[in-house]
């Protein structure tokens, strides 16, 4: 797809090979979208402020002064420096531009025009370019100008408001939520776009919004309201839809979650835990109306799994053919033998850290699987690497560093 000078795209390589993605985003939703581009074989080159990395590598704990968080977000991108906003960086970026695919940047809007970077420059670099926009509240609106972090989206969307007990504030996530959900949306966006370059020969403009992945991915909440004026309320780990539903604790101190979001499920559940004739009543026909006895049903399932311990209810509701999982936590995850069976968790040499286990890429290709080629590199370790391949010669990067520019 590029003129990069990479080698011929053979069949037996990973299905984005070839493709160029710039990364000038941070924090969080950007860079994880350009994480998953790479996972699969497109080309990421990574460009952060000479003198203000990306936050992401000092979120979280670190190991020896090397944040680990960017050793998952940087992985399989090559790194560079660039003030964009020097004369130099402009136009270093333009060249970088040219022999792209694909910008993903998620400065407030203004910022990528202020510096004559803005689409129209872009695309005259190259009309084949998709510029994917990331911002809290998208490229126009009344909101558009302010800072924008999934903690926001979280709480604009709806999913706060649902979120936790019916007697206790809204909860938001102890993660990045939001941003997980428009990266994945971000991918998918920079895919439409390209697929649609296909056909036209021409690139566009993806604007995406925090605010918006995230609230449809809450479902019908907007259409109920529509129609009903419904409200969904909080409800603790019980669902409106459905029930038995939420976790319920073992006699050895562990918990258990069981979903009975099928029928047929749910009968085998009362069945097991020694309640058959709830079965039978008028309302354990629907999944609506069992959630409206979802006391008589939590306590019959919560007894049974209390007076055991969850290596016998797990063992149970396995030879029942009903619905449970154990809750872990991470330690659990690392040991589980469905992870390590779908090698969800894999081992990343590092030259900096060694050996690192992270999550692997987010699904199997029968024939162009993707891979983690490396863990996130040092703040602008490629820099003259990826800047001498554009052509620049060791005179163009000295001046770029004498103006500040790298």
């Amino acid at each position: 797809m590029t003129s990069t000078g990479t080698p011929p795209v053979t069949a037996g390589d990973p299905p984005l090979t070839g493709l160029r993605v710039l990364d000038l985003a941070t924090l969080f939703a950007g860079p994880m979208a350009a994480t998953l581009l790479g996972d699969f074989g497109a080309e990421v080159i990574k460009i952060e402020h000479p003198g203000k990395p990306d936050p992401s590598r000092g979120h979280g704990p670190s190991k020896n002064g090397v944040g680990l968080w960017w050793k998952m977000l940087g992985r399989n991108k090559r790194t560079i420096t660039l003030d964009l906003s020097k004369p130099g960086g402009r136009t270093t970026l333009l060249r970088l531009a040219a022999t792209a695919d694909v910008v993903i940047e998620n400065f407030r809007p203004g910022t990528l025009e202020k510096w004559d970077l803005g689409p129209a420059e872009l695309s005259a670099a190259n009309p084949r370019l998709v510029l994917a926009r990331v911002t809290g509240f998208g490229q126009f609106g009344p909101y558009a100008h302010r800072p924008g972090f999934g903690t926001l989206a979280e709480a604009m969307s709806g999913f706060a408001a649902i979120t936790g007990e019916p007697d206790a504030p809204p909860t938001l996530p102890p993660f990045g939520l939001a941003d997980a959900i428009a990266g994945l949306t971000t991918a998918y966006a920079v895919m439409t776009a390209l697929a649609a370059r296909d056909r036209t020969g021409e690139g566009q403009v993806v604007d995406l919004a925090l605010i918006e992945p995230i609230l449809a991915a809450l479902g019908p909440q907007p259409l109920w309201f529509d129609q009903l004026g419904h409200v969904q309320p909080r409800t603790g780990n019980r669902s409106p839809n459905n029930a038995p539903r939420g976790v319920y604790r073992t006699a050895d101190g562990t918990w258990v979650a069981v979903s009975t979001s099928a029928q047929s499920v749910a009968e085998r559940v009362m069945r097991l835990v020694g309640r058959p004739e709830l079965v039978d009543e008028p309302w354990f026909a629907t999944g609506a109306d069992r959630a409206r006895h979802a006391d008589v049903l939590d306590e019959a399932v919560g007894s049974w799994i209390a007076a055991r311990d969850r290596t016998d209810v797990l063992a149970a509701f396995e030879k029942a053919e009903a619905a449970v999982a154990p809750v872990q936590d991470v330690r659990d995850v690392m040991a589980d033998p469905q992870y390590r069976a779908l090698n969800t968790l894999t081992t990343v040499d590092d030259p900096e850290l060694g050996p690192l286990r992270m999550q692997n890429v987010l699904f199997r290709l029968s024939a162009t699987p993707g891979a983690i080629r490396w863990a996130g590199r040092p703040h602008g370790a490629d820099t003259d690497e990826v800047l001498t391949e554009l052509g620049l010669s060791p005179a163009d990067l000295t001046a770029l560093r004498a103006e500040g520019a790298l």
